[in-house]
């Protein structure tokens, strides 16, 4: 059983809910930029939560079923074919054996996940199927699918047409879209007023952003309180001595352009972080089209608790919408 490639769309690639465990070794966790969405995929087919799809960016692939599939779309809004007849989103339709599985344009979000029952049957790399093309780990030997590929599929259980998630449960970044920042351990290194200043502009996204991070533009320039060079840090106000980036830091270059380090960041390095974004919006990070207007909103540690706690129960809320 397997699946055949026809064309690629861009930047599709196999992932799951990653690799935890390695990021002491620079090794990221990778996996799914829209974790929610990956999930409510593999649970309309049949899968385990976390049983590998595939990832398309911006545009589809066209995929030529070897066997009989359950296929479910979840994610951005691309409309969905079978051999030129329309098929719904985030809902579980049957694929037949030599049908062609196909996209058109993106219509809103950025990513899609396309989950088969018996899920992507890569081999495992550290444990995960997750595509890491930077380092060349996971996936289809360790990058991109290609036109030709021949993407091996596990042995699913029968999962029935037609579940669908409910239309309040699929999340979607709002516009402008907005990131909620628990402030971190370099906060004290920006003046006051470049604090309000940063969570009261309207900031858009990049072109360059990708599975690494996502930078933005548009807001004021922060300024930094005076300091003493420390030994080992670069002369930048925004240089500090090397540290550990976690998952979601947001690190300004400079004090012009905020990045947002996500799923296949380094580990580590030189430059300051303003804050974190919360883990319970990292998903609607990567649903951000270039352009897309977005502001910052700064919580304290308890709201994000609280912000985790609600996306657990909308997962929970989803499990038991297609029980």
């Amino acid at each position: 059983m397997a699946i055949k490639v026809l064309h690629p769309g861009l930047a599709t690639t196999v992932q799951d809910l990653g690799r935890p465990g390695y990021f002491h070794l620079g090794i990221p966790i990778g996996g799914a930029m829209d974790r929610l969405a990956l999930r409510a995929g593999n649970l309309l087919v049949g899968n385990d939560e976390g049983a590998a799809a595939l990832e398309a960016v911006f545009l589809g692939p066209k995929l030529e079923f070897s066997s009989d599939a359950t296929v479910a779309v979840t994610g951005a809004k691309m409309p969905i074919s079978v051999d030129g007849e329309e098929r719904q989103s985030w809902t579980a339709f049957k694929v037949r054996k030599g049908q062609v599985l196909s996209f058109d344009y993106l219509q809103s979000g950025a990513r899609i996940y396309i989950a088969v029952s018996g899920g992507i049957d890569v081999p495992k790399a550290l444990g995960s199927r997750s595509t890491y093309a930077i380092g060349a780990l996971g996936g289809v030997n360790g990058r991109a699918i290609a036109e030709g590929d021949e993407l091996p599929l596990g042995v699913g259980a029968p999962a029935a047409e037609g579940r669908t998630v409910p239309e309040k449960l699929r999340r979607r970044p709002g516009v402008p879209a907005e990131l909620r920042i628990l402030p971190g351990l370099y906060w004290h290194r920006i003046t006051e007023q470049s604090g309000r200043n940063f969570f009261d502009d309207e900031w858009k996204v990049a072109p360059e952003a990708d599975r690494m991070g996502y930078r933005f533009r548009g807001g004021r320039k922060l300024e930094f309180n005076e300091r003493t060079q420390p030994f080992g840090a670069g002369s930048d106000p925004s240089n500090i001595v090397d540290s550990c980036y976690p998952y979601g830091s947001v690190q300004v270059p400079g004090g012009t352009e905020p990045i947002i380090l996500h799923r296949d960041a380094v580990s580590g390095g030189g430059y300051f972080m303003l804050g974190t974004v919360i883990s319970a919006d990292m998903d609607l990070i990567g649903q951000l089209q270039p352009h897309t207007p977005t502001r910052f909103v700064k919580v304290d540690m308890e709201q994000a608790l609280s912000a985790r706690a609600d996306r657990s129960a909308l997962i929970e809320r989803i499990r038991a919408a297609l029980m």
